[in-house]
């Protein structure tokens, strides 16, 4: 990251100083802003006047519920009772219209009037359009309220932002005190709609009662159900007759005790004192008592005169004639018992059947009784739900007047001593960090979209081949006006110099156990290097004492003959095709004994020629001439050539341009050559800035040029 931030500082700071001026400007700009709070607690302690519940319960302890009335307060309606309190509509702050216009807005309206473009502004709204600016309006003085709760408590902060900081207080305390009004509102009208409720449901409810009621005491009186002291009248009848049957029964038994007995006597003899006392009658008692007397007379007439005196005779036929009285009696009293006890079994006989028929009337009435004590139940449960609604209706009715909010204000907003907003040195501290931000994301981004390779550890972890070396850029390691090609042989202990044995060093051992002797030397695109890597690297390598030869196998561009400044006649194409010989085409290099194959300049042929017997026989002669032959190939992309002729080298060496050369183009290059069965040695990076390398890191070892570039002299 180090690297890359060395390397792209520049990008850095512009991104990050446009950033933080941007953020610098855009603080200075904003107009002054103030914030006033008022604190609101939800109150879950319950003050009750009356033991009566309430029609709307208070708020419970729950945290969901202080979310609830959080949006409440953020909520349109009670935003709209705070415009119209406050009259914010008529505040520019809020309503732009009412604003005085600037001199541009002057200007332009007094054109639009000349030209009778102009609205009226007196002129009417329609209800869409009044609507539109309502809302507008309460939606510009919501952006200013800001409501959250306090912790985890029951305090809910209201805060109001405004240019005005006593505006801003003003708004936030009618936030707070209309969210009060509100719930009491909502808690009278909840009471007054349930008064208005019960008090129909009564009327409907009282209406019922009395017709269930009409309905039992007309089935009472249609089944004769009628009832005192708890008990139908039949029921009351049949014990009244209940106890008549007893009374008669218990007469009658006792009158056909007397009779009998009154008989068993009679039939036996009984005397008159018996008799007497049996039937327990006055008359026989009185005779009885004058019977004793005659009888106590006749005795002691007997004793006195004898049984045939005319007094004793006259006291006997006394004394018989008292029985006779007693006999008479008695059977009158036998014939009144008979009568009296006849008249009391007729009179148990008929209350046993008015009994009876009372029974039977009482059977029918317990028929009549399962349905009159279904409509007594139904009246009975009409008259609880009556009984309940009207005690429901007078607790109601006591509550209207005693409401109380569930919320209290435990501190009002106070004007604003200092603004809110813009925040400068937060702004500015933002402002820092985002230019950072931008800054790094600039660097992020702009590797991203740099697609091209820069270090060793690119080519091996991108590409998955082996880094041969790099080729620095003349400019980067000396200050002269050679060509590369040219400088080679000028200045043979340079930096620049060095990149071409390096690479030669990393050829030689690109098989292990195996003579390179044959390089075809590559690339994706045109414009890389190829050419001036060959000839440079043919003249570094002859330099050291091998036998090498420069062939240029590019057949459309030539370039060879461009950067040594020949014209031949004749090149490689005349060799292949028997019209040279190789003395007649090879040049040699003067300066430092390198050989060159060139191209004749207008003999181009579509032929396959690298694909021919004459091509291999040719690449034999040359092994068995030169220690080192350089295949300059044309670029594998637009050309097929490369692909037909890279097989016959012993090793192909790619070359990419340093950051320039993208990984897609490479990539499909080398899918390219893997397809021949090429022996591909590595990639080598060429045109490499040294200095920039050197200055931004890029991690390899032009990283330390400036370290060991005092080995070189350029």
């Amino acid at each position: 990251m180090i690297s890359i931030f060395r390397r792209r500082l520049r990008l850095f700071g512009a991104v990050a100083l446009g950033v933080f001026v941007a953020a610098v400007v855009f603080t200075l700009l904003q107009t002054p802003k103030y914030t006033a709070t008022a604190n609101v607690m939800l109150d879950t302690r319950k003050e009750q006047v009356t033991d009566v519940a309430a029609v709307m319960s208070g708020l419970p302890a729950d945290s969901s519920v202080v979310d609830t009335e959080v949006e409440i307060l953020k909520s349109r309606q009670l935003a709209e009772r705070v415009v119209t309190r406050l009259k914010l509509d008529e505040d520019p702050e809020f309503n732009p219209k009412v604003a005085k216009p600037s001199g541009l807005k002057m200007v332009v309206g007094g054109v639009a009037s000349l030209v009778g473009a102009a609205k009226p502004e007196n002129a009417k709204l329609s209800p869409v359009e009044a609507q539109r600016e309502r809302e507008a309006i309460v939606d510009r003085v919501l952006a200013g309220l800001g409501v959250r709760r306090s912790g985890l408590t029951y305090v809910i902060n209201v805060s109001y932002t405004s240019v005005d900081p006593a505006k801003s207080a003003r708004i936030a305390n009618a936030f707070a005190d209309l969210y009060l009004l509100e719930q009491l509102e909502a808690k009278f009208d909840a009471t007054k709609q349930a008064n208005t409720w019960l008090n129909t449901k009564l009327n409907e409810l009282r209406g019922q009662v009395q017709t269930a009621e009409n309905a039992v005491a007309q089935y009472k009186i249609s089944n004769n159900l009628l009832s005192s002291s708890g008990a139908t009248l039949t029921e009351q009848e049949i014990s009244a007759y209940n106890q008549q049957v007893a009374t008669s029964r218990a007469a009658q038994a006792e009158q056909e005790a007397r009779l009998s007995a009154a008989r068993r006597q009679l039939a036996a003899g009984a005397s008159g004192q018996e008799l007497g006392e049996a039937l327990d009658s006055q008359v026989i008692q009185q005779l009885r008592q004058q019977r004793a007397t005659i009888s106590g007379r006749v005795a002691d007439l007997q004793g006195r005169y004898g049984a045939r005196h005319p007094e004793m005779l006259k006291a006997q036929r006394e004394l018989e004639d008292v029985d006779g009285q007693i006999q008479a009696e008695t059977r009158r009293i036998i014939t009144n018992l008979e009568t009296q006890t006849q008249i009391a079994r007729q009179r148990t006989g008929s209350m046993a059947g008015s009994l009876g028929a009372a029974r039977g009337t009482l059977a029918s009435n317990n028929k009549a009784a399962v349905r009159l004590r279904e409509l007594e139940r139904d009246a009975e449960a009409v008259r609880t739900l009556y009984e309940s609604y009207l005690n429901r209706f007078k607790e109601t009715s006591s509550q209207q007047g005693i409401e109380a909010s569930d919320a209290r204000v435990v501190s009002k907003a106070k004007i604003p001593t200092g603004q809110s907003a813009p925040k400068v040195p937060l702004n500015l501290a933002l402002g820092f960090v985002l230019a950072v931000g931008a800054g790094f994301a600039a660097l992020i981004i702009a590797e991203m979209l740099d697609s091209g390779l820069t270090t060793s550890q690119d080519v091996e972890r991108r590409l998955g081949v082996s880094y041969l070396g790099g080729v620095p850029t003349l400019a980067s390691v000396a200050d002269t006006k050679s060509s590369p090609v040219d400088f080679v042989v000028e200045k043979p202990l340079s930096g620049f110099s060095e990149a071409f044995r390096n690479l030669r060093a990393s050829i030689r051992y690109a098989k292990l156990g195996q003579q390179v002797q044959v390089v075809a030397i590559t690339s994706s695109l045109p414009g890389e290097g190829k050419t001036t890597t060959s000839i440079s690297l043919g003249r570094a390598i002859a330099m050291q004492g091998q036998r090498t030869v420069v062939v240029d196998c590019d057949l459309r561009r030539r370039t060879v003959n461009r950067v040594l400044g020949v014209e031949p006649t004749v090149g490689l194409l005349e060799v292949l095709s028997g019209q040279a010989t190789l003395e007649q085409v090879l040049k040699v290099d003067p300066k430092t004994g390198a050989s060159f194959l060139p191209l004749a300049v207008s003999n181009f042929t579509p032929k396959d020629v690298f694909g021919t017997e004459a091509m291999d026989k040719l690449l034999a002669e040359l092994r068995r001439r030169f220690d080192m032959i350089i295949l300059d190939t044309a670029p594998l992309l637009p050309v097929a050539d490369t692909r037909v002729l890279a097989p016959k080298a012993d090793a192909v060496v790619f070359l990419a341009r340093w950051r320039k050369t993208p990984q897609k183009a490479i990539e499909s290059a080398l899918d390219l050559l893997r397809g021949t069965g090429s022996h591909l040695a590595g990639v080598a990076l060429t045109q490499i800035d040294m200095k920039e390398q050197a200055r931004y890191g890029y991690g390899d070892a032009g990283y330390y040029y400036g370290e060991y570039k005092k080995y070189y002299a350029s």
